[in-house]
């Protein structure tokens, strides 16, 4: 089925979505940047199918409370929000709409976080071995860590009962604790993204990682994420389109 989509955030991300989506036979309906911000109060089932989201972690909740009461389907890949989720669910489901997020669209991300959350039953039992994340992004993404290295620390927790709680490598006046997990993140050149899972002990150290070439992954997910929204109201996360 064909759907009329608009898209809030015409960058690289909000360009490689267009991109995705007219490939997939789909018509873009709006295109919404810093120029013509006003136009999010135009949209409504009438006009659009679906918004696809990408913006910036300063202006992602307001845009999700200006845009949620057009009642069209909002998909957003924006990161740097999730303290306010809770929050964000409730306001979503009291207004009967249909939300879905995710840290990461990529089909190959999302499969590295189930094979984390499995790695890190395993690794419960082996507490010689200290486990950290790292990622490294392009020098222009404002939020750090990435909003998928805090879902992959925030899996790790859940498995390995020697780590309570994950802190930022960046820490200058002393060194993690032993139930910190350690978070380091990189931001130089054009790096599209990349992330690490390790754990390692005296002698040996175990690594799953992913790494995107380009962004065409990225949008293709968040495209597939509007298909599945159609007709659906909630609050779903990414992953819930694989179960």
């Amino acid at each position: 089925m064909s759907l009329r989509i608009a898209i809030v955030g015409y960058g690289r991300m909000g360009q490689a979505v267009e991109q995705e989506a007219l490939g997939r036979g789909h018509n873009i309906v709006a295109r919404i940047g810093l120029d013509n911000q006003s136009e999010m109060d135009q949209l409504s089932p009438d006009v659009a199918d679906a918004i696809i989201e990408f913006t910036h972690p300063e202006t992602a909740l307001p845009n999700f409370r200006r845009l949620l009461p057009s009642g069209v389907p909002l998909v957003t890949g924006t990161t740097g929000w999730l303290s306010e989720l809770e929050i964000l669910k409730t306001e979503v489901l009291e207004a009967g709409q249909a939300f879905l997020y995710s840290s990461n669209f990529s089909p190959g991300v999302n499969i590295l976080f189930r094979l984390n959350k499995m790695l890190s039953r395993i690794m419960n039992q082996y507490p010689e071995f200290d486990g950290y994340v790292s990622e490294a992004h392009h020098r222009h993404k404002k939020d750090a860590p990435s909003g998928t290295a805090i879902s992959l620390a925030e899996q790790m927790l859940e498995g390995l009962d020697r780590k309570t709680t994950w802190v930022r490598n960046e820490l200058s006046d002393r060194s993690p604790a032993a139930n910190e997990l350690s978070v380091a993140s990189t931001r130089a050149g054009e790096i599209i993204g990349r992330h690490k899972v390790s754990y390692i002990s005296d002698i040996e150290e175990i690594e799953i990682s992913h790494q995107a070439f380009n962004r065409r992954g990225f949008a293709l997910g968040a495209v597939l994420a509007a298909e599945w929204l159609t007709n659906k109201r909630g609050f779903y996360n990414f992953t819930d389109i694989f179960e």
